[in-house]
C-alpha cells in the first residue's frame, strides 16, 4: 500500500473526518486531502504525530519501504514489537525487549548471546549454532558497534570509568558525584537549547547511543542535571521535569 491509502485507511478506521485528523496533527484539511490524493506526503514531524496517533510506525505509514531489524538483537521489527519512547513515540531502531521506557536492556553482549543461546535453540538449531550466529551478527549492529570500536567489554568498562572520572573532575557546582553511566539513545535525551542569539540548537544525534545519567541537584528545587558523553565530548545540562526548559551547562570536547 502507498502512504495515501494507508492514511485514508487509518483515518477511516478511527472514524475521523479529514477536518478532525487535520486538527489532531496541526495541519489544514487541505493538507490531509493532498496526502490522501497522493499529491504530497507528510513531513517528518507530522509523520511522528501520525505515528503516535495511529499507533503505527513511520515505516508503516510510508508503505514499509525498509525491512527493519532491531539494532541490538537483530530481530525483524513490525508495529507489534517496535520499542517506544517514554512519550509514546516509536523508536524504530530497537525491539521492545531490548529498549524499554527510554533505557536499554543489555549493556553486555555476552549476556544477550547467552540469553539467545538458551531461548532460541530448537531441534533444528542447536544452542552452539545460535551462539555462533549471534556472535557473528551482533558486532554488525549499530548498538554494539561501540564495543568493536573500543575492543572488548574490559576496555568498554575502563572507558566508562574514564568518562566518570573526567565528568567528576569538572566540579560542577550543585551536581552530585557521578557513580555510573547508562547507555541512552540520542532521541530520548536530545534536548533543544536556546542560544544567546535567540536561535535553538540540538547537540546530539537521535540515532546514536550515548553514555549518560540524570542526577538531582544538590541544592534541591525542581531542576535536574543531565549528562551525555561519548568518545568525542561531554555534555552537561540542567532541566525541569520531562526535560522542560533545558539549559546547557557545559559542552566539552575530549
Amino acid at each position: 500500500m502507498e502512504t495515501k491509502d494507508i492514511i485514508l485507511e487509518l483515518r477511516t478506521k478511527r472514524n475521523l473526518s479529514q477536518d478532525a485528523l487535520a486538527e489532531k496533527v496541526h495541519v489544514t484539511r487541505q493538507a490531509v486531502s493532498r496526502w490522501e490524493n497522493g499529491d504530497t506526503i507528510p513531513n517528518t514531524e507530522t509523520l511522528k504525530l501520525l505515528s503516535k496517533l495511529f499507533d503505527v510506525s513511520i515505516n508503516t505509514l510510508l508503505g514499509s519501504p525498509q525491512q527493519l531489524i532491531c539494532q541490538c538483537c537483530g530481530m525483524p521489527l513490525d508495529d507489534s514489537n517496535i520499542s517506544k519512547e517514554t512519550d509514546g513515540h516509536f523508536n524504530e531502531e530497537y525491539c521492545k525487549w531490548c529498549y524499554t521506557d527510554g533505557e536499554y536492556t543489555y549493556e553486555n553482549m555476552d549476556d544477550l548471546v547467552d540469553f539467545c543461546a538458551e531461548h532460541m535453540a530448537n531441534e533444528n538449531f542447536s544452542s552452539e549454532q545460535v551462539r555462533a550466529y549471534m556472535q557473528d551478527l551482533l558486532p554488525k549492529l549499530n548498538y554494539w558497534k561501540r564495543y568493536t570500536e573500543l575492543g572488548d567489554k574490559e576496555n568498554f568498562d575502563a572507558f566508562k570509568q574514564q568518562l566518570i572520572d573526567e565528568i567528576n573532575a569538572l566540579h560542577i557546582e550543585g551536581m552530585p558525584k557521578v557513580e555510573t553511566l547508562n547507555a541512552l539513545v540520542g532521541s530520548y535525551i536530545n534536548l533543544e537549547y536556546r542560544l544567546p542569539n535567540g536561535k535553538t540548537m540540538k547537540f546530539l544525534d537521535d540515532n546514536t547511543t550515548y553514555l549518560g545519567t540524570q542526577l538531582e541537584c544538590e541544592f534541591g528545587g525542581d531542576r535536574c542535571f543531565g549528562i551525555a558523553a561519548n568518545m568525542d565530548f561531554i555534555l552537561v545540562c540542567t532541566y525541569e521535569t520531562n526535560g522542560v526548559n533545558p539549559e546547557l551547562v557545559i559542552y566539552k570536547k575530549r
